[in-house]
């Protein structure tokens, strides 16, 4: 690991226990609330939904959707993202008092911030290709493949696992997890290569490819208004998600880090900055898991094809139940016409065993294989 990363992300994650406000007059009281109502929906919510995600975007990928691969990867991420979130409403919960150990901590906090810039990384790459799709639909027909798709996505996640990796290296204090420290050149420094890195760079991307697929599918005369409609939406979607979720959290750290350079490394003038930002920063932090929940709604199950998938499973699952409920009701009453003695032999056959909908092998082609994701070069 780099030696120079590791040395920065000591300085942002070790602070001593209280150091933070202590000596920054901080208060962890006023973002408790919101963070873990926040938090706390955010998993309930986001589990289901990417769940739901996962599978149907699965199916299509295996059906040679190359879009599916980029939603399926993201999904899987947030999954793995949600699975930590309890384990920070504890730690707010107990005033910010870490009683898991270091390792857990580490785990923790190396999840949390590969999420946010994997999922960055993915939705870059999900407005690429539609770029390519829409914007240069003749000349990336059939180099659109999936095996390219599955290698991008696999070197996102080595890429960002890689680069925070040094957490690993720490050193923990004891009852203390995830608390930034106060501003040094080092951090400031950090903040600086983060904005640009991680968030202007990314925003330059997605503002390019999809004002580019705007304007190509408003001078298109071979598509129809809904196909229009829906990657007008998709693009959308990409863009609102970005600002509302990733932005505040990053100008919030170039805000830091300008603040720390304005004053030169004022020891008394920085910390009493960051003690006034420290709740709205919290509460921008907390903003980006919300992404979590934006992702499987806005991408997949906005979709029409995926409603369509999502109110054929519950209608199964209705039918489902109601065949149990009458097998339940026949095995009852055959199990107590046994106990008469003029009951018939053929009364007491047991019901055939009912299969919940969604077990069985999808079979390609049928009628009940949920549609592709819509390719707008269609």
């Amino acid at each position: 690991p780099c030696p120079w990363l590791l040395q920065v992300l000591e300085a942002m994650f070790l602070a001593v226990p209280g150091l933070s406000a202590g000596l920054c007059n901080a208060s962890f009281e006023e973002s408790r609330v919101v963070l873990v109502v926040v938090y706390s929906a955010v998993c309930v919510l986001g589990l289901p939904a990417n769940c739901l995600t996962a599978w149907l975007t699965l199916l299509q990928a295996l059906q040679g959707n190359v879009l599916a691969i980029y939603l399926f990867c993201l999904a899987l991420c947030e999954l793995l993202y949600l699975s930590t979130l309890p384990l920070w409403v504890i730690y707010i919960q107990n005033g910010h008092r870490w009683t898991l150990g270091p390792r857990a901590c580490k785990v923790t906090a190396y999840i949390f911030f590969c999420n946010i810039y994997i999922s960055i990384l993915l939705l870059c790459c999900i407005s690429c290709d539609r770029f390519l799709a829409v914007v240069y639909a003749l000349e990336s027909r059939g180099r659109r493949l999936q095996k390219t798709a599955v290698f991008i996505s696999v070197c996102v996640f080595v890429l960002v696992g890689l680069v925070y990796y040094p957490v690993f290296d720490m050193e923990i204090q004891e009852e203390s997890c995830f608390e930034p420290m106060r501003m040094n050149e080092k951090i400031a420094g950090y903040h600086y290569a983060r904005f640009a890195v991680g968030f202007a760079i990314p925003l330059c991307t997605i503002a390019f490819t999809n004002h580019r697929i705007f304007r190509s599918i408003k001078l298109s005369m071979g598509l129809t208004a809904a196909q229009k409609a829906k990657v007008k939406h998709s693009a959308i979607a990409v863009v609102v998600i970005f600002l509302v979720c990733f932005a505040p959290y990053h100008v919030v750290l170039l805000i830091k880090a300008a603040t720390f350079s304005y004053y030169r490394g004022d020891k008394v003038a920085v910390c009493a900055f960051e003690a006034s930002l420290y709740t709205v920063s919290m509460v921008f932090l907390c903003l980006s898991t919300v992404n979590s929940v934006a992702d499987p709604i806005i991408y997949v199950l906005a979709t029409d094809h995926s409603r369509q998938e999502v109110s054929r499973i519950q209608k199964g699952w209705k039918k489902w139940s109601a065949k149990t409920e009458v097998t339940k009701l026949t095995h009852s009453k055959d199990s107590e016409e046994m106990h008469f003695p003029m009951a018939l032999a053929d009364d007491c056959a047991l019901p055939l065993p009912v299969n919940p909908p969604g077990l069985q092998p999808a079979k390609w082609g049928s009628a009940h294989t949920p549609e592709r994701l819509v390719e707008e070069t269609c």
